[in-house]
């Protein structure tokens, strides 16, 4: 018999990956650095790093199917050509100095890599962990969350030392190196796999595992009403906890009082919790569902945007922006078990693609939002405000979307041959 590998060393390689895509969450680390040296401005040298997060969202929708159909392992090792290319041409750009072929080899290039990368993972690890979706994804895209404490001071660290040319080059390099171990061992499970005791336990009514309320396609599941109500959730969530995390700073001098170096060192603190609320909550979403979480998570969000306004001590004010960054986190890392949860494992990968849309658009929409609203007012208050209600929608949408699961739910109690002709209806 094949020797069945261990599937926590499986996730561990899944993080492998995420830790080191994620690194493109440390890209201030390079701003100042390049407007200095370069002479360029802080909004074109941003300009690398949207482009990159819109890569991934829309790479990560066309190349799912890539990842169902060819696996892991070649999706990983594709990632890690594409991600490294794009880091270490970036040292290329900056050596001759050129903004464009900077948006193409971070942007594009490497933005192509993060999409393949941030998926790959996701559909094996589902299989490895049935009876712990939640941590298993949570972990990874944790790795994702945390990357920046890592890659941050490394970065900052090799600029001082050998200069940003060659920090490209070097940081390149060693994303490939981790990538490409990492890629060596990810596989899904063998057909028919189990973990240890699994089967038994459910046959003998110690462990209760909800069964998927389906087995779609990807092409079947974006016709469902479901599809489109992860989608809006997940939208709403980033287009909201994006904005906060690129006007954290300013905004807590503002409302709070908050000195610079105060208000720095929150958003320092807060890739802690974007980190741990990606573990902590899928964690508990194996516990109390992936509904509940996604329901908590916007009452939390509604109450802290319409206190925020009124916030004016500086600890109040960070308890409720550490909280926000939980649910944040914990959204990116709780959605691909929900994708198991109402579609199935058939074609996660593609399906988890295409609701990366939702981020790849809120990545934009989200800054955009706040800075139009923060021009027209000069203050942050009616932005808060009317984050406030968009969460408010976002509630609305995770109680409709217990209805659509609970009619399905009834669906298959109806006799065999009412099916089909009943299910229609969902669709």
């Amino acid at each position: 018999m094949e020797k069945v590998k261990n599937r926590w060393l499986i996730a561990a390689s899944a993080v492998g990956v995420h830790i080191s895509i994620g690194s493109a969450y440390a890209w201030s680390v390079f701003t100042n650095p390049m407007v200095n040296q370069y002479g360029w401005e802080v909004t074109e040298v941003s300009l690398a790093f949207s482009i990159a997060i819109f890569m991934l969202g829309f790479s990560a929708a066309f190349m799912g199917r890539f990842v169902e159909k060819n696996g892991p392992r070649k999706s990983a090792l594709l990632s890690a050509i594409f991600f490294s290319i794009g880091v270490a041409g970036s040292g290329l750009a900056t050596a001759m100095e050129s903004l464009l072929l900077l948006y193409l080899f971070y942007g594009v290039i490497g933005g192509f890599g993060l999409g393949i990368g941030y998926i790959a993972p996701v559909s094996t690890l589902v299989k490895w962990f049935p009876d712990r979706r939640g941590l298993a994804t949570g972990l990874a895209i944790m790795g994702f969350g945390f990357a920046a404490l890592i890659s941050g001071p490394a970065a900052a660290t090799l600029i001082e030392a050998t200069g940003i040319t060659n920090t490209f080059f070097t940081l390149g390099i060693a994303y490939f190196a981790v990538m490409a171990i990492s890629a060596y061992y990810l596989s899904p499970p063998p057909e028919g796999w189990a973990p240890k005791g699994f089967i038994e336990s459910q046959q003998n009514g110690s462990r209760k595992i909800k069964q998927d309320l389906s087995q779609l396609t990807a092409n079947e599941a974006i016709k469902t009403r479901r599809f489109w109500m992860l989608w809006i959730m997940l939208f709403l969530n980033v287009t909201c906890g994006i904005a906060i995390i690129s006007v954290a700073s300013p905004m807590a001098q503002e409302i709070a009082g908050m000195t610079p170096i105060a208000a720095a060192a929150m958003v320092g603190i807060m890739g802690l919790f974007n980190g741990g609320g990606r573990l902590g909550w899928a964690s508990l979403s194996d516990y109390i569902g992936r509904p509940n979480v996604y329901t908590v998570f916007f009452v939390i969000q509604i109450i802290a945007f319409f206190m925020l306004p009124f916030a004016t001590n500086g600890i109040i004010f960070q308890i409720l922006i550490f909280a926000i960054l939980t649910c944040y986190g914990g959204g990116f890392a709780s959605i691909p078990a929900y994708i198991g949860d109402l579609f199935g494992t058939k074609q996660l990968g593609a399906i988890h693609g295409y609701i990366l849309t939702a981020w790849a658009l809120a990545g934009v929409a989200g800054p955009i939002l706040l800075s139009f609203i923060y021009d027209s007012t000069n203050s942050y208050n009616l932005t808060l405000l009317i984050f406030g209600i968009l969460f408010v929608v976002a509630f609305i949408v995770s109680l409709w979307i217990r209805v659509d699961i609970k009619r399905l739910s009834n669906i298959q109690s109806v006799p065999s041959q009412t099916i089909r002709h009943v299910a229609k209806e969902f669709k």
